[in-house]
């Protein structure tokens, strides 16, 4: 969080008296924290934790609303080479749980990574809330909808197609954009056939349009059988699936 004015309340002990004080961050850190660090096991960093109350009153009218919270300072080396950590590199995190020790803190706070990743993800490339639509129902499926896409996106990535998200969707892209060039080709190629089907109309039997609805159904025929799309393929498959979960609850 940031190190700003927010004053906090900090009760402490010195000579056997108890003492309070409101004091902010900067404040805190310079009189109760530095040079009290403790080491966190197994890394490079050093912690001290501090409890403190803070008021959520909204102004000084109302009735003090004094909540406790845990203040966390944590201080890390300013390189990987560097055998102590710097003197003014400290971060703080704050949490409204008292109990919770500072290594539980830091790893939940890792989880935003992918938090900020997901999001990222989902507003740039995975269409999130770029419905032209009005409704709450629309957004909320907009919502799932790019959750389910991102989902597919990491099941992708734990099949091996990539090292990371943003790759599996580079490679998604790139697949799309051919399918995108040879559907424009085949265009293409239609408007010469039609073009060359006009030429000599008057030597066919039927009309152009006839000729090229017969195309059309057997170029379908084709990218169907080739992508394993037609009806026999697919109710092999299922037989298929169906003989090994046989197999596997025999």
């Amino acid at each position: 969080m940031k190190k700003d004015k927010t004053q906090y309340r900090y009760s402490y002990y010195r000579d056997g008296a108890r003492c309070t004080t409101m004091a902010d961050a900067k404040t805190l850190y310079n009189h109760h924290v530095r040079k009290q660090w403790q080491s966190i096991p197994g890394t490079r960093y050093r912690y001290k934790l501090l409890d403190v109350e803070l008021n959520l009153a909204s102004s000084s009218y109302e009735m003090p609303q004094w909540i406790p919270y845990r203040l966390l300072f944590v201080k890390g080396a300013t390189a990987d080479h560097a055998k102590t950590p710097g003197k003014h590199d400290w971060a703080l995190f704050i949490t409204t749980d008292t109990a919770m020790q500072a290594s539980r803190i830091l790893e939940i706070y890792a989880l935003r990574w992918g938090i900020e990743v997901y999001f990222k993800e989902s507003k740039r490339h995975l269409g999130l809330l770029k419905e032209q639509t009005s409704s709450f129902a629309s957004h909320i499926a907009s919502t799932h909808l790019a959750a389910i896409r991102f989902c597919m996106l990491v099941f992708a990535k734990q099949a091996g197609i990539g090292l990371r998200v943003s790759e599996v969707r580079d490679k998604l892209v790139e697949g799309l954009v051919n399918l995108s060039f040879a559907k424009q080709l085949w265009l293409l190629f239609r408007a010469l056939i039609h073009h060359g089907l006009s030429g000599i109309k008057h030597q066919l039997g039927c009309s152009v349009e006839q000729i090229m609805e017969a195309i059309e159904v057997h170029i379908n025929q084709f990218f169907v059988q080739a992508l394993q799309l037609d009806h026999l393929t697919l109710q092999q498959e299922a037989l298929d699936r169906s003989d090994q979960w046989n197999f596997i609850r025999f």
